[in-house]
C-alpha cells in the first residue's frame, strides 16, 4: 500500500529539519504501535540522508556496532575503534553536528530503559552541553506509552522537558479510510467500509496488511484476519503484555468485559469478581486505553460508563481473546461463524463512533457527545453542538434507514432538554444516519 495522508505531520517534520540548521531540535514522535511512526519519518525525509538507529532488544555494545556501521555508511565517516556505550556515539554525533547538519532518528527509544537506563541521563548531559552550537535534528520514536510518558513527562527523569517538539501520531480518519479502500476496490460497499473501520480502527499497519492481501470486502477481511498464520491473532498480546506486566490477566479480563458491552464499573466487577477501581484508573490515566464518560452536561460521576477507545482492541478482546480456546484447537471456521453471527451487534456501536469521527473531521461543531438517562432506558446516539452559531443537532444512528424512527428520537430529545436545560437558546434539529450516509 502506498503512503497516504500525514500531510500535516510530514510538513511539521520538514519544518523542524529546517529549523535544526539554525538551532538544535529534539522531537518526540509517539503513538500506539503499528500507527506508522517509522514510515512517516522515512517519507518526510525521503530526499534527505539521515541516520536511523533502531533500539532492538540486544546488548548496548551490539547496538553500538550497528550504529557505527550506520554512521560509516550514511556519512562516510568511520568512527575509530570499537564503541560499546551509546553515550559515546551520541556525543560523537552532537560534536559532528557542529560542523555539518545531521538528522538522527532513534526508533523504539524507550527500549534503552531495559538495556541501560543511564543512557537518558548521559543524553541529558550531552544535549545540555552541546545544543547551543549543534545543528542536529534529533527525533526519538516510541510506542510504549507508559515508558515515553515517564521519560519525557516525569519531572524526576533526566530528559524531562528536553524535547523541543512533540508529535502524537493518530489513526487514519474516515475520509482517508474511504480513499484507501476506493483505491483498492472502487466498487466497495458501505458494509466493506464499516468492516475496515471496525477491524482496524484506522491503524495504518492493519489497513496495509488487509489491502496488500486483497482483503477489501467484509468477507475477505474476516477470512484474512482469522487464519492460522495471521498476525492479527497475537497482536493484542504483543501490544499489551509488555505494558501490563504480571497483572496482564486482570487487565485483559477488564478489557474483555468492556469490549463485550459491559461499560459500568458494577457490571465489570460482577464479571471479574473483585474490586477494580485501581485497575480502571491505571487503564485510563497511565495506559490511556479507556476513557470515563458521563452523559452530556452531567455534573456528577454517578452515571459513568467506561469505553475502550481502540477499535482493533475492541474487536480483538471481543472475539479473538474471548474465544482463544477455539484457536488453540484450530477451530478457525467456527470463530469466523461467531464473528459473522455477532457482526451486526458489534458494528452497531462502531457505526456510531464512525459518524462521531466523521462529524469531528468536518469541523462543523465545537462539541460532539452522547447522552443517556439515569436509568439507562433512554439514549441519544450523537449530540453535535456549535457554540458559536447556537445550533444543536441530535442524531439517531442505525445500520439501515428503515430502522430509523424519527418520532422516537424526538421523544428522546424532549426528555434530554427537560433533564439538562442547557440548550434553551439553541436551534434544535433531529437527523437520522445510516450506512447510506457513510
Amino acid at each position: 500500500m502506498k503512503f497516504v495522508d500525514r500531510t500535516r505531520e510530514t510538513a511539521s517534520l520538514q519544518a523542524i529539519q529546517k529549523q535544526s540548521l539554525e538551532h538544535a531540535q529534539f522531537t518526540v514522535l509517539t503513538g500506539r504501535r503499528r500507527i506508522g511512526k517509522t514510515s512517516l519519518v522515512f517519507h518526510a525525509y525521503k530526499d534527505l540522508p539521515f541516520l536511523y538507529f533502531f533500539v532492538s532488544k540486544k546488548s548496548e555494545s551490539e547496538l553500538c556496532t550497528a550504529y557505527q556501521q550506520e554512521i560509516s555508511t550514511k556519512l562516510g565517516i568511520p568512527m575509530l575503534g570499537r564503541v560499546t556505550r551509546f553515550a559515546d556515539i551520541f556525543e560523537y554525533i552532537m560534536q559532528l553536528s557542529k560542523q555539518q547538519p545531521i538528522t538522527l532518528f532513534v526508533d523504539e527509544f524507550q527500549e534503552f530503559m531495559r538495556i541501560n537506563a543511564s543512557v537518558y541521563s548521559d543524553m541529558q548531559r550531552i544535549w545540555d552541553i552541546n545544543k547551543e552550537e549543534a545543528h542536529i535534528n534529533l527525533i526519538v520514536g516510541g510506542s510504549v506509552q507508559t515508558m515515553i510518558h515517564q521519560i519525557f513527562e516525569n519531572k524526576k527523569e533526566p530528559l524531562y522537558n528536553r524535547q523541543t517538539s512533540m508529535i502524537r501520531l493518530k489513526k487514519f480518519p474516515p475520509s482517508i479510510l474511504k480513499e484507501i479502500l476506493a483505491n483498492h476496490n472502487p466498487n466497495y460497499t458501505s458494509e466493506d467500509l464499516l468492516a475496515l473501520y471496525s477491524f482496524t480502527g484506522g491503524v495504518a499497519k492493519y489497513v496495509e496488511l488487509l489491502m496488500d492481501k486483497g482483503a477489501t470486502t467484509k468477507e475477505k477481511m474476516i477470512e484474512t484476519i482469522i487464519q492460522p498464520d495471521s498476525v492479527f491473532l497475537s497482536e493484542g498480546k504483543n501490544l499489551l503484555i509488555e505494558e501490563f506486566g504480571k497483572d496482564y490477566g486482570v487487565y485483559f479480563s477488564i478489557l474483555t468485559a468492556i469490549a463485550s458491552g459491559h461499560s459500568q464499573r458494577r457490571q465489570i466487577e460482577d464479571i471479574i469478581g473483585k474490586e477494580i477501581g485501581g485497575y480502571l484508573t491505571m487503564l485510563e490515566d497511565t495506559y490511556g486505553l479507556i476513557t470515563k464518560h458521563k452523559p452530556l452536561f452531567a455534573t456528577t460521576n454517578s452515571n459513568v460508563r467506561y469505553r475502550l477507545d481502540d477499535n482493533f482492541l475492541i474487536f480483538w478482546f471481543r472475539f479473538i481473546f474471548k474465544y482463544n480456546y477455539m484457536l488453540e484447537i484450530d477451530a478457525f471456521d467456527a470463530l469466523r461463524q461467531i464473528i459473522k453471527r455477532d457482526y451486526e451487534t458489534f458494528t452497531g456501536k462502531m457505526l456510531e463512533n464512525y459518524f462521531k469521527e466523521k462529524l469531528a473531521e468536518e469541523q462543523q461543531f465545537t462539541q460532539i457527545d452522547n447522552w443517556w438517562s439515569r436509568n439507562g432506558e433512554t439514549e441519544i446516539d450523537i449530540i453535535a453542538i456549535n457554540e458559536l452559531t447556537k445550533q444543536a443537532v441530535f442524531y439517531e444512528v442505525k445500520r439501515q434507514p428503515k430502522e430509523l424512527v424519527p418520532t422516537a428520537l424526538e421523544t428522546h430529545v424532549n426528555e434530554f432538554l427537560i433533564a439538562t436545560r442547557q440548550l434553551k437558546k439553541y436551534s434544535i434539529s433531529h437527523l437520522g444516519l445510516s450506512m447510506q450516509d457513510m
